[in-house]
């Protein structure tokens, strides 16, 4: 068995399963390889992707060098290789293919099953629902609610439907995906099979790679051997150079010696030709010299016509920015306005942009075409002289003769033109009309597709068959040529022969194809009975009419027969009914008649049988129903004019004809270009109606059908259809007038080679068409540029089954035999009373000589004339004639039609004459008539009264009301005149206004009256008169001119002149009388919001006298131009935050498009898109000063400052005296004449330092500050320059409050340094200096201001002592003190404890005064006293700094809080301001007890001095027992002194305090207790109470009195010792001494 016969598994599976035709060869396959040989060369041909295989194996075969047998084995043996690598690459392939064929298999069994997963999902989701509404209609249904139970049945019904479509698309899916997975085991099943091939194709494809390696390095070797012969060849090429080079040397030598001997002998000839040269030098000097003085002359009208450019640039330039001006203010306008009616301005600008670029392309586009048709032109002159040339060279060679015409030049012409013409674009644009003329064929038969590509591929050939037969070439000899363009013209007739016979055909045979039976021996063919009419035809019907039609049938059998009616088409079974009788049995030649009643209910073609049976078989009759349709066509596709004359108007008729019942709209498109289907010829000479309407229903595509039925299938009625057809051909022409992309491609697609207004249309270009109904087109030929001219229009029908029928014109136009070279003569501009000359050439073609005759309009006789007035040309030559111009001033009334004189364009007709032909030569004389005024806008010029110390500038504006440029000067000026610019001398461009400076300077008080002539470059005066009174004022200036140097924004420049008044006296003007000298008050006007000022402004000056001014120049930035940037910066972010909202507007429209929002009905709502408000320009009133976003305009003016200079003159009036002295309060006499006037220049440039904080201020407020305090501000200065910068400052008041704290440095461009200023007055009054910080190209000067205020602040304690009494350990106590503020600053304060001083007497020099005391009962304690053991304050005070607001009040606490007992517990507190001063001074002290009683007073018996070390440790014997109970008692001293005078003896009162301490643990009080109080009775000592209980926080005071007894001896000391017992928490006994003596007064 072949190879060929036999299929793999794999293709068996393949063709079950639906895989791709994939053949992998296995080793069977392998087997039957080997049978057949080796493979062929077209067998081992490469597939594209492996063709680098083949080259490899090229190169291998290049690579074998041998001969014999050997060469022989090793083909052989590449072949075997190469057939096997070929496999391996192939089955490599089929393997890889496999393999994504299983992953896609793969993909659709996961994709089934996921929608399977979706689908029980969505199954289950419904049951439940079902489920829930089934409950629900039962509760409804018990809740006896009608209307909610049906309405819920409704849902169920709709739910269950739905549920049962989900159940039969899950059936569906899970089919779906059983077939998938079973396709993917087959596939599986497949892989595994050729698993063995696949390890078979990686083993090959390694030995394939390692045989590519080994080749590799096979070729490497080869590349060195290689490299290896070249460096051979080059040693040897080396030597070879050597050997030559020494063979060069040796010639040189030889040459040096032979050019010694020559130059020996040329030396004599070179001294002649030295001298010579030295002549022609000189020559050349001199001529030198001479083009030197020529260049200098060059140069210096050079210089003067650039300094006349460059003013005239100058005067361009401000045009052009008060244009920009005007059209941004006209912008800004716009924008507001369309801003303030809701549109949004930037569409609109944009759009109103988009709109004039297309204008502007379109308009260029014009000027293109108009271009390329006269190059067109031109060239196809050029085309048929050189056809007229080789008509004479061939006229010589006899043509051989022909059956057919050699091309017309004209149809060169035309090719030529074709081909030059521009490219109409590929696509036509679409317009409204053509959208709805443009129709495709309704039929409900489908055509082939093979029908629609023949016809389309029939067009190319034509067009190449008409190329061939358009060819300028001609052959020598007649022969084949003819015989192919017959051959193509017969087999383009072909197709529409064939297709037109077999429609006719099949129209023809009306029966169905039986196949031949035999009756009798003979052969019976076609149906057995045959119908008149053959086919049914209903033609032209309309719904609801009725129509029959009696058809007969007739046996054309050899035998008798019968025939019985079995029925119609479906097709036709609702619209026919045919009655009919059988008649039973028929001879031969029998007819029977039936009747078809056709009842059309729809408006469409219908086709259709009525079938019958008979003895010998079925047959049918043939049912067509047409509806009414249109036939239309044209006596003729191609209209073709022939030559004719330009000049002359020809027309012709189409004739349009409606062979249908069909009415419809028509109309005659010039720019449309359909498709080749719908381009096809209808003419009367093609096929009948049906065949014409069955062609095109076939060959309709299918983008025909789909675009018909988009359309519908309903006609329109003809009224309908008439209104909607001239609305759509008036929307056409508005939408191709308004759409400005539309017309450029509209222009582009008209495919004519000249002019196509030459071939117009006549006045009947669209209208209606009846039935059966023709019209005549009228077609207009009316040449005006020699050539070929070609018209292709369509006429195109409302009705949709209509096609555009094509039509062509072409025709050529010939030039007259004279004509005018020039057909437009332009003299260029022209000014009046000037004659201008040029030359008409006329240029002759005929054969013969022709007279001509110049006529000139009647209008321009007195000012055009052309000489000779008659002339004759003769043959094949030329004639000048001339023309002479002399424009006078009455031109403008002579000829109002011709001249217009606002813009003095003139536009002359002329004509030439010529004997025997009909139509003149036109042509054009065009020229712009100008005058040559020079007009000055003001005469005369009074500059008034002029100061002669000053000049005084006036200005008058020159025009130029000329359209040509003029040179112009002021000639003889006086000395006391100056004119500006360029000293009088300019040129003015056209219609140019320039302003001149006239600068008069009086030398004398006198008065002036002089005249200016200013001459023209067409010499021409113009005269200027002008008029100044001198006057020499009481009062001079030092410097009338100041000019400061370039100041930086936020410096300042300084200049001092003199105000000086002269001893002697001054006349007044105009009066001989001598005035005498008096004083003169003087004052400055300064304009308001100026930089400037000057100091004094006023005063008083005596003769004699001289006063000193200062003029200083302090630049800022206008609060005008700040407010305007604000309001700039400001709109721009408004911008940004509305472009930031219409960006995400954006964005959830799109969005909100991509998810469509369905109604409840189904249907989309309509996303409204959101409007705008029109946004509010921001209020300049709402900007207040120095807010934020002044700050940032400020500082963007800053950056962005270039540099400003103004001029500015500041009057100085003089009166002329002092005021009456009886009215002193009078104002005095100022006269005018005596006014001065001071000129000031003043440059501003950009500030290299700024400061950036402090809200970009020059002044630092400190405000409000207390004396004595101190307070630092910052401010920081930036560097905006370019350059580096060293800083450096003035010297502040060394006695002042104010001080810099840190030093200056070096700043870089960009940088920033921070200054900081100290203020801390020690004095209450107001403050004021400044501050310079100083650069080399800038001072700038900060303002330090600030008022210093005395503090007020009072305590609520007075002073001296604040007793906090006994505590006990470890527990603590507070007191309060209060500081009221009452001054208007916040004042800072320091509370110190005299404990934690770091100025306290080291030492304990304060205890040590307290031990040296005489007195031991004085009440003064140390200010410190004992301290904590732990190192912690007794005593602390919160908050010990802090500072107190104007008006307010702050709590000072003062805590006590002891950790041993002591009664010697004291401290300072004194609290202190910031500026030193002392508000109080508290001395606190306080006692400590280990027990809740306490005993107070007695005498001090320690010192009240404590160390902070502990208490040393004594080695005592061991107590006994008794003496371990006892506790031990606490001395207590109490001495009492009794007074003695005059031997009366006064008793002594001491008196204990017994307290008890208040505590959260211990609720209840304690007693005491006198013991053995008994006993002081004897002694003179009485204690009361002797007993007693005291409350927690209160005190006993107990009384001890001794009075001495009688027998009490002098200086004697009583003494005795009482205990005391107090019981409290604990009982605690005090050892109370009582010690008493009596003392004297001198004691």
């Amino acid at each position: 068995m072949d190879v060929e016969d036999r299929e793999s598994p794999f293709d068996v599976a393949s063709d079950r399963c639906g895989l791709p035709s994939v053949h992998l060869s296995t080793d069977e396959d392998s087997d039957d390889f080997s049978v057949q040989g080796t493979f062929t060369e077209e067998e081992l041909a490469f597939p594209p992707d492996l063709e680098w295989l083949e080259e490899l194996y090229e190169d291998d075969h290049d690579d074998v060098d041998g001969d014999g047998d050997l060469a022989v084995a090793a083909v052989d043996g590449k072949k075997r290789r190469y057939a096997e690598t070929a496999r391996m690459f192939k089955l490599r392939r089929n393997l890889d293919q496999l393999d994504c064929f299983h992953r896609q298999k793969e993909r659709d069994v996961l994709k089934a099953r996921e929608e399977l997963k979706l689908r029980r999902h969505n199954i289950e989701s419904l049951v439940k629902h079902r489920d829930n509404l089934e409950r629900e209609i039962e509760r409804q249904r018990a809740a006896d609610d009608s209307v909610a139970v049906f309405r819920l049945r409704s849902q169920h019904k709709h739910l269950c439907q739905e549920l049962q479509s989900e159940e039969e698309l899950e059936g569906h899916v899970n089919t779906g995906l059983k077939q998938q997975e079973l396709v993917l085991r087959e596939v599986e099943v497949e892989l595994a099979r050729f698993s063995s091939l696949r390890q078979e194709v990686q083993e090959e494809q390694r030995v394939f790679q390692a045989h590519k390696n080994q080749k590799a390095s096979t070729r490497l070797q080869q590349e060195r051997k290689a490299s290896q012969n070249l460096q051979l060849k080059m040693q040897h090429l080396k030597q070879k150079q050597a050997a030559m080079l020494k063979k060069e040397e040796a010639e040189c030598q030889t040459k040096i010696e032979e050019g010694r001997a020559n130059r020996k002998i040329a030396a004599k000839y070179l001294k002649e030709t030295i001298r010579r040269m030295q002549r022609q030098d000189a020559e050349k000097q001199q001529q030198r010299r001479e083009f030197l003085e020529k260049r200098i002359q060059a140069v210096n009208s050079l210089k003067s016509n650039i300094a006349a450019t460059q003013e005239s640039l100058r005067v361009q330039q401000s045009r052009a920015r008060v244009n920009a001006q005007k059209e941004e203010v006209r912008q800004t306008q716009l924008r507001e306005s369309l801003e303030a009616r809701g549109i949004n301005s930037i569409k609109h600008i944009y759009q109103q942009k988009q709109l004039e670029e297309i204008k502007r392309k379109q308009a260029e586009f014009e000027e293109r075409q108009k271009s390329k048709r006269a190059e067109i032109v031109a060239k196809i002159l050029q085309e048929e002289q050189q056809v007229k040339s080789r008509k004479r060279q061939q006229a010589l060679v006899p043509k051989p003769s022909t059956c057919h015409k050699v091309p017309l030049p004209g149809r060169a012409s035309e090719k030529l033109l074709r081909y030059l013409a521009p490219r109409p674009p590929s696509a036509p644009v679409e317009r409204a009309p053509n959208q709805l003329i443009r129709f495709s064929d309704v039929s409900s038969s489908s055509s082939a597709s093979s029908d629609v590509e023949d016809v389309e591929g029939t067009v190319p050939q034509e067009e190449e068959h008409q190329r061939l037969a358009d060819s300028l070439a001609e052959p020598e000899f007649s022969g084949l040529w003819e015989q192919n363009q017959e051959k193509l013209q017969n087999k383009k007739r072909a197709p529409v022969q064939s297709e037109v016979k077999q429609e006719e055909a099949a129209m023809g045979g009306g029966a169905l194809n039986i196949p031949a039976k035999k009756v009798h021996g003979t052969e019976l063919k076609g149906p057995p009975f045959i119908s008149k009419p053959e086919v049914v035809f209903f033609k032209d019907f309309e719904v609801g009419i009725i129509y029959k039609k009696k058809i007969a049938l007739t046996n054309v059998s050899y035998v008798t027969n019968h025939c019985k009616l079995l029925g119609v088409s479906a097709r036709l079974k609702d619209f026919l009914s045919i009655s009919f009788a059988p008649p039973g049995s028929l001879s031969t030649g029998m007819s029977c008649d039936m009747q078809a009643v056709f009842q059309p209910t729809i408006n469409e073609d219908l086709e259709g049988e009525v079938h019958f049976e008979s003895a010998l078989g079925p047959f049918s009759v043939p049912v067509r129903c047409t509806i009414k349709k249109c036939e239309l066509e044209v006596d003729s596709q191609f209209l073709d004019f022939g030559s004719h004359v330009v000049g002359q108007t020809i027309s012709r008729i189409i004739t349009l004809t409606n062979k249908g019942a069909l009415a419809t709209l028509f109309s005659l498109d010039t720019s449309s270009r359909l498709s080749p289907e719908t381009s096809r010829v209808q003419t009367a000479s093609n096929v009948s109606a049906n065949t014409r309407q069955e062609e095109s229903s076939q060959h309709t595509t299918s983008e025909d059908r789909s675009r018909s039925v988009s359309m519908g299938t309903v006609e329109l009625q003809p009224e309908q259809e008439s209104q909607e057809f001239s609305e759509a051909l008036h929307t056409g022409s508005e939408a191709s007038a308004t759409d400005p992309e539309i017309i450029p491609e509209g222009c582009a697609s008209s495919d004519v080679h000249s002019d196509p207004g030459d071939i117009s249309l006549g006045s009947v270009r669209e209208g209606e068409i009846g039935p059966f109904q023709s019209l005549q087109l009228e077609v207009l030929f009316s040449p005006t540029i020699p050539g070929t001219v070609k018209l292709d229009f369509h006429i195109i029908f409302s009705d949709l089954t209509s096609k555009p029928i094509p039509i062509q014109v072409r025709g050529d136009a010939v030039s007259v035999p004279v004509r005018v070279v020039q057909p437009s003569i332009d003299l260029k501009i022209c000014m009046f009373d000037r004659l201008y000359q040029d030359s008409i050439v006329v240029q002759s073609r005929a054969s013969s000589a022709l007279r001509l005759t110049f006529e000139v309009c009647p209008e321009m006789r007195k000012h055009m004339e052309i000489l000779p007035k008659t002339a004759f040309v003769q043959a094949q030559c030329s004639f000048n004639a001339q023309l002479k111009f002399l424009p006078r001033s009455s031109l403008s009334k002579d000829a109002k039609d011709l001249f217009d004189s606002d813009t003095g364009v003139l536009e002359v007709p002329m004509a030439v004459e010529v004997a025997g032909q009909v139509m003149p030569l036109h042509f054009t004389v065009q020229a712009v008539v100008t005058s040559s005024e020079l007009r000055f806008d003001r005469t005369p010029v009074d500059f008034g009264l002029c100061s002669i110390y000053q000049s005084v500038k006036s200005s008058v504006r020159l025009t130029n009301l000329s359209l040509l440029p003029q040179d112009f000067g002021f000639l003889s000026v006086p000395e006391f005149i100056e004119v500006q610019p360029n000293d009088g001398f300019g040129t003015l461009l056209p219609q140019e206004t320039l302003e001149i400076d006239l600068i008069f300077s009086a030398k004398k008080a006198k008065e002036y009256n002089f005249q200016l002539r200013c001459k023209s470059g067409f010499n021409r005066d113009f005269i200027l008169s002008c008029r100044a009174a001198g006057v020499r004022p009481p009062l001079q200036l030092s410097h009338s001119l100041v000019q400061f140097g370039a100041t930086a924004i936020g410096d300042k420049s300084t200049a001092v002149l003199h105000l000086i008044h002269p001893k002697k006296t001054i006349p007044p003007v105009g009066k001989d009388a001598v005035a005498p000298a008096a004083p003169r008050l003087f004052s400055f006007s300064l304009p308001e919001g100026s930089d400037i000022s000057i100091a004094p402004s006023a005063g008083r000056l005596l003769p004699g006298e001289r006063c000193l001014l200062q003029v200083t120049f302090r630049p800022r930035l206008p609060d005008q131009d700040i407010q305007e940037e604000a309001l700039r910066l400001l709109r721009r972010v408004e911008l940004h935050r509305l472009e930031e909202q219409e960006r995400s507007r954006h964005a959830e429209q799109e969005a909100l498009k991509a998810v469509p929002v369905v109604t409840a009905k189904g249907k989309k709502a309509p996303v409204i898109p959101k409007t705008d408000q029109p946004t509010e320009s921001p209020n300049p009133a709402e900007l207040r000063p120095w807010s934020e976003r002044q700050e940032e305009a400020r500082a963007s003016l800053l950056h962005s400052f270039t540099g400003r200079y103004s001029e500015s003159t500041v009057p100085c009036f003089v009166s002329d005296g002092d005021p009456p002295e009886d009215d002193p309060q009078a104002q005095p006499a100022w006269s005018a004449f005596n006014t001065l006037h001071l000129r000031l220049q003043c440059p501003a440039v950009q500030p290299p330092l700024v400061v950036t904080s402090n809200s970009a201020k020059n002044v630092i407020d400190f405000h409000q500050v207390a004396v004595g305090e101190r307070v630092i501000k910052r401010f920081t200065v930036q560097n905006i320059s370019r350059e580096t910068l060293d800083l450096g400052s003035s010297v502040l008041d060394v006695h002042g409050p104010f001080s810099l704290l840190n030093a200056l440095r070096c700043i870089r461009p960009g940088e920033k340094h921070t200054l900081v200023v100290a203020f801390s007055p020690s004095l209450e009054k107001k403050y004021c200096e400044i501050l310079e910080v100083r650069s080399q190209k800038m001072t700038l000067e900060m303002t330090l201001s600030g008022v210093a205020v005395v503090p007020a602040v009072t305590s609520s304690h007075p002073g001296g002592v604040l007793d906090f009494g006994h505590v006990l350990q470890k527990e603590c106590a507070t007191h309060v003190l209060k500081l009221q503020n009452s001054s208007v600053v916040a004042v800072g304060f320091r509370a110190l404890l005299a404990s934690l001083s770091p100025s306290r007497p080291p030492g304990g020099a304060d205890g040590l005064a307290s031990l040296l005391r005489t007195h031991t009962d004085s009440p003064v304690q140390p200010a410190v006293g004992s301290q904590n053991l732990n190192g912690l304050s007794v005593f602390s005070a919160v908050p010990a700094e802090g500072s107190v607001a104007p008006g307010r009040s702050l709590d000072i606490a003062v805590t006590f809080r002891p950790d041993h007992p002591s009664v010697n517990y004291s401290d300072r507190l004194t609290v202190e301001l910031a500026n030193k001063s002392k508000v109080c001074v508290v001395d606190v002290k306080g006692a400590a007890s280990s027990h809740n009683m306490y005993l107070l007073g007695g005498d001090v018996l320690t010192v009240p001095i404590e160390s902070l070390l502990p208490p040393p440790t004594t080695r005592r014997p061991p107590l006994k027992e008794p003496e371990l109970k006892e506790k031990p008692t606490t001395p207590v001293l109490v001495t009492l002194r009794a007074g003695y005078s005059a031997g009366v003896i006064t008793p002594a009162v001491r008196e204990l305090q017994v307290g008890c301490i208040a505590t959260q643990s211990v609720k209840k009080g304690g007693d005491f207790q006198w013991d053995n109080a008994a006993s002081l009775q004897p002694l003179g000592f009485s204690v009361e109470p002797g007993r007693g209980s005291v409350e927690p926080g209160h005190q006993r005071t107990v009384t001890v009195t001794w009075v001495p007894h009688s027998g009490y001896k002098p200086y004697e000391v009583v003494q005795t010792c009482l205990p005391l017992t107090l019981t409290g928490d604990e009982t605690n006994v005090y050892r109370v001494t009582l010690m008493a003596l009596v003392s004297t007064a001198a004691d």
